[in-house]
């Protein structure tokens, strides 16, 4: 009898170890297999912030995750699904003359950061820069749409790379552009000037604007400078 309870006292505490051991592996496996395995939390980290290029108003991190990173930084610059730049079916409204200087103002902006990454890219040769350069395209086309549609003088027509009409944005692209040639590090910390600026510009230029396709816009543009942000390293 004594040998029968020792067997059976054996294969209990057997059952409940391995079923201790096999717990985490279940958890994760009810989980859809993205459990808190430690050993790739680290990694898993790297991925979700290299998904941060914030093309237009994508995903972010569930667009395709193809996250570049720089010299083993977690820099990078993913894929989300962009910015639908078709206001077609927003509505107008109607600007202040203020309001209507701050998005001629915006439209700078865009161009400014658009021309120093892509300065920048063919420097570098980096895939943040060439991705967001691209983001930064999209971003004007809505400016220029707003622009448009409210008969706004555009501060960025016909002007060739790296020229803008008023000198205060001159003059900051030239700071920028010569700063960021120091290095890889210095180009990405001008661009975290940029889109600092532009999210600060940004906030300022929405309030009071009532007209749905201007804050539509503005939306879209504070969403990609917050993912760019993030990108470049801030």
């Amino acid at each position: 009898m004594r040998t029968r309870t020792r067997v059976a006292t054996a294969i209990t505490t057997g059952v409940v170890a391995t079923a201790l051991l096999a717990s985490p592996a279940l958890a994760r496996a009810q989980d859809g297999g993205m459990g808190p395995d430690p050993s790739r939390t680290a990694q898993q980290t790297t991925r979700q912030v290299a998904a941060c290029d914030g093309t237009g108003i994508g995903a972010g991190p569930r667009g395709g995750q193809m996250g570049q990173g720089n010299g083993g930084q977690s820099r990078g610059a993913g894929m989300s699904t962009g910015t639908r730049s078709d206001l077609t079916d927003v509505a107008s409204g109607t600007l202040t003359d203020a309001q209507r200087s701050a998005v001629a103002a915006l439209a700078e902006e865009e161009k400014l950061a658009h021309d120093l990454y892509v300065a920048f890219a063919d420097q570098y040769g980096t895939r943040a820069f060439t991705r967001i350069a691209s983001a930064e395209t999209q971003h004007l086309t809505e400016v220029r749409i707003i622009v448009d549609r409210y008969s706004i003088a555009d501060p960025t027509a016909d002007r060739a790379a790296g020229t803008f009409a008023t000198a205060a944005t001159q003059d900051l692209y030239n700071t920028l552009l010569a700063d960021g040639s120091a290095g890889v590090e210095a180009a990405y910390a001008a661009a975290l000037t940029v889109e600092s600026t532009d999210i600060t510009d940004l906030k300022s230029a929405v309030i009071g604007v009532t007209a749905p396709d201007a804050l539509q816009v503005y939306a879209n543009l504070l969403a990609g400078s917050q993912r760019h942000l993030v990108a470049f390293g801030g």
